[in-house]
């Protein structure tokens, strides 16, 4: 039991590992449809950076660019839907899959939100914001990530407890800002488009715990790449 019980840990590191590769692994092939150089491509850029970030093998992640670009004689089809509605407490939600059975996903999808509400497209986008989201690490104390932002041409900024801050962009200039913070003291450690919801809702307790239940559920499915919340501890 001692030696199962100190598996565990490391079984869960593997699987969320994997997981995560899985999740980068679509949005590469997505990406490199418009190109397999990340030089002229910049999603697929954005794409390979969290890839090395996340420490994918060098052959998983070029696979990963060829199969997408059509290159390895494999056609795998992977399509982007998304997902709006409600989680328990009225908490709205976006949930963005990449899959290559959208029925399969649909039909997985509704189950899931059985405590919660699947609404129709456009039902709770209007809600939200949709735009660039850039995390980054400072290089050093002194670094002001206000500066950064104004400078570099992010439109807001969030910082977290760790240290790190959050840059929004327009959507139009994500690339642009990805490529300008280092040159004020950032390393950019992720970045994609997503959405920030603009009236949040607060919860705790019990309720809280329901809606992270719930949410973890949605998570947990292989096809959802990203859920963005409209909730506020």
């Amino acid at each position: 039991m001692g030696a199962q019980w100190k598996a565990k840990p490391k079984e869960a590191a593997a699987n969320a590992r994997g997981k995560l590769f899985g999740k980068l692994v679509k949005e590469i092939m997505i990406a490199a449809r418009n190109g397999a150089d990340p030089d002229m491509n910049p999603k697929l850029r954005l794409a390979v950076q969290q890839a090395k970030k996340a420490s994918m093998p060098k052959d998983t992640l070029e696979r990963a660019i060829k199969k997408g670009a059509g290159l390895s004689g494999e056609i795998i089809q992977y399509e982007r839907t998304l997902y709006e509605g409600f989680a328990p407490h009225q908490v709205p939600l976006i949930v963005e899959c990449l899959t290559d059975n959208v029925n399969r996903t649909v039909a997985e999808i509704r189950v899931l939100f059985r405590k919660g509400q699947l609404g129709t497209s456009g039902s709770v986008a209007w809600d939200f914001e949709h735009l660039g989201m850039i995390e980054a690490t400072p290089n050093s104390a002194e670094v002001d990530a206000e500066l950064a932002a104004i400078e570099a041409g992010a439109q807001d900024f969030e910082a977290s407890e760790d240290g790190d801050s959050l840059f929004y962009t327009e959507a139009t200039d994500l690339d642009a800002v990805c490529r300008a913070l280092p040159e004020y003291g950032f390393t950019v450690n992720s970045a994609k488009l997503g959405y920030r919801a603009k009236n949040p809702v607060t919860l705790s307790g019990s309720a809280l715990e329901e809606v992270e239940a719930f949410l973890e559920a949605l998570d947990n499915h292989d096809d959802v790449q990203n859920v963005y919340v409209g909730l506020s501890v």
